[in-house]
C-alpha cells in the first residue's frame, strides 16, 4: 500500500511502427529494429483500429510474434503495441536506472576491506578506455616471487682465478617479460700477510654470465702477534637482472684474492655468532 501516487515498475516498452499485411495475422515486434518478446499477451496493450484488443482471445504472443485472432486487412491500423514488462516485480530494469546505491554490498561497493594481501585468483576491477573489465591479481602485482637463501658455513677462498662460493640461489620466472631483483649480503673477511697486496674479489653471476663485479682493498689492521692484516670485507650487492628466461636461473657469488703466499684468502661466515651470508631473488613485474 503506497501513499500518493504507486510506483512504476517493470521495463515499459513501445513497438516499432507495425504496417498491416493484407491477409496476414502475425507480425514481428522490434524496439530500435530489435526483436523483443514480452513476458506474456496479458503484459501488453495492442491498439487495433483504435480499440484495445483482449490479451489471449484477440491476439496472442510466441518469442517476437504477435499473433491476432483472424487476418488483417488493408485498411487496418495497428495503432501501437505497448509492451508493459512484468508489472507483479522489477522484472528487467529499464535502461540507466540502476544506480551504485541499489547494488548490494557484496556485488561492488568498497564497503568491504581486505585483511590480507589478495589471492593471485582474487579479481579486480579496472577501466580499459571506459570499460569495466576484470582483471585477476596475479596479473597487476609488482612482486611475483621471492627466494632467500641462508648460507652458515664456514668457507675460504684462496684462489687467484675466481671460484663458486656457498652462496647459490636457484629461481624459475614466470614470464620473459619479469626482472629479477638480487640482493647479496655475504658476511665476508680478508687475512693477507702485510707485505703482499690486499685487493679481493667478489662477482656475481647468473649461469656462466656474469652481472657485476666487486674490488674491495683491506685497510692495514696489524694483528699485534704476527705480520697478518685482517679486515671485513664489504661485499653487498644488488642488481637488478633482465634475463628473458622461463627457465631455473643459477645466482652464485664467487671470489678470488690478488696473492697466493701467506695464506692470503677470502673467508666467508668467519664463526657461527658473526652471522650468515645471504642471498634474496625478487621477480618483480
Amino acid at each position: 500500500m503506497y501513499i500518493g501516487k504507486t510506483p512504476t515498475v517493470g521495463n515499459f516498452q513501445v513497438c516499432d511502427a507495425i504496417s498491416v499485411v493484407n491477409g496476414q495475422a502475425a507480425y514481428t515486434l522490434q524496439v530500435g529494429g530489435t526483436n523483443v518478446a514480452p513476458e506474456s499477451a496479458n503484459h501488453m496493450l495492442v491498439s487495433l483500429n483504435g480499440i484495445l484488443q483482449k490479451p489471449g482471445s484477440s491476439f496472442t504472443i510466441s518469442g517476437s510474434t504477435m499473433t491476432f485472432a483472424s487476418n488483417l486487412a488493408t485498411g487496418d491500423v495497428i495503432d501501437f503495441v505497448q509492451i508493459l514488462g512484468n508489472v507483479l516485480d522489477i522484472g528487467q530494469p529499464s535502461d540507466d536506472t540502476v544506480t551504485a546505491t541499489k547494488l548490494n554490498n557484496d556485488i561492488i561497493s568498497g564497503q568491504t576491506a581486505l585483511a590480507s594481501e589478495p589471492a593471485d585468483t582474487d579479481e579486480l576491477l579496472l577501466s580499459d578506455a571506459g570499460t569495466l573489465k576484470r582483471i585477476d591479481y596475479s596479473h597487476v602485482k609488482s612482486i611475483k616471487q621471492i627466494v632467500n637463501g641462508n648460507f652458515g658455513t664456514e668457507q675460504n677462498i684462496s684462489n687467484t682465478s675466481y671460484a663458486d662460493s656457498a652462496i647459490t640461489l636457484n629461481i624459475t620466472p614466470l614470464s620473459t617479460s619479469h626482472k629479477v631483483l638480487v640482493i647479496v649480503a655475504p658476511n665476508t673477511d680478508g687475512y693477507v700477510n702485510i707485505s703482499d697486496h690486499r685487493q679481493f674479489y667478489l662477482r656475481l653471476l647468473r649461469d656462466s654470465n656474469t652481472l657485476m663485479y666487486k674490488q674491495i682493498q683491506i685497510g692495514a689492521v696489524k694483528n699485534p702477534t704476527n705480520d697478518y692484516v685482517y679486515g671485513s670485507i664489504d661485499g653487498t650487492m644488488v642488481y637488478l637482472d633482465s634475463p628473458s628466461s622461463t627457465s631455473q636461473l643459477t645466482y652464485k657469488v664467487q671470489a678470488k684474492v690478488s696473492a697466493t703466499a701467506n695464506n692470503c684468502n677470502v673467508r666467508f661466515n668467519g664463526t657461527s655468532s658473526a652471522g650468515h651470508s645471504t642471498m634474496t631473488l625478487l621477480e618483480v613485474n
